[in-house]
């Protein structure tokens, strides 16, 4: 897929991901990164004795994997200038090792900024399981490049 820009982008336009397995290596690699040493992410004794009954990733991981699908689609590779806010984000199932995960973005919404040379496009983000069950819902918007004018 090559690079979007402002006047490519369509409100209601839609990314999905293929699914991902979340490994035992993910979780480490990730609390190694964060510093998140949360019992319930590292320690097995602790965990099985919570709700969840295991282990579970740090909820983090989520947003780390929305970034990365971004840059495996392509489209904002060259146009994205930056990345604005998180907001509403609800974290509604715990993610497990062994999840499979999939990413979906839905544009809801541009609009140009007020010198007219860039624009926001606002972002829905859901990290579902195979059944489509939400895990993590929000929205991020970002600023993007138009094209360039002649």
């Amino acid at each position: 897929m090559s690079t979007l820009y402002y006047e490519d982008i369509e409100t209601g336009a839609r990314w999905r991901t293929a699914g991902r397995t979340v490994t035992e290596a993910d979780s480490t690699m990730f609390s190694m990164l964060s510093g998140d040493w949360n019992p319930i992410h590292c320690n097995e004794d602790y965990a099985r004795g919570t709700r969840f009954g295991q282990r579970i990733v740090a909820g983090i991981f989520g947003l780390s994997l929305i970034t990365g699908a971004m840059n495996q689609w392509g489209i904002f590779e060259t146009s994205a200038l930056a990345m604005l806010n998180i907001r509403d984000w609800q974290f509604r199932k715990p993610i497990l090792i062994g999840t499979t995960l999939i990413v979906q973005m839905e544009i809801t919404g541009k609009r140009l900024v007020s010198s007219g040379a860039t624009g926001i496009i606002e972002r829905r983000f859901d990290l579902l399981d195979p059944a489509d069950e939400v895990i993590q819902t929000g929205f991020s918007d970002m600023m993007i490049a138009r094209k360039a004018q002649p």
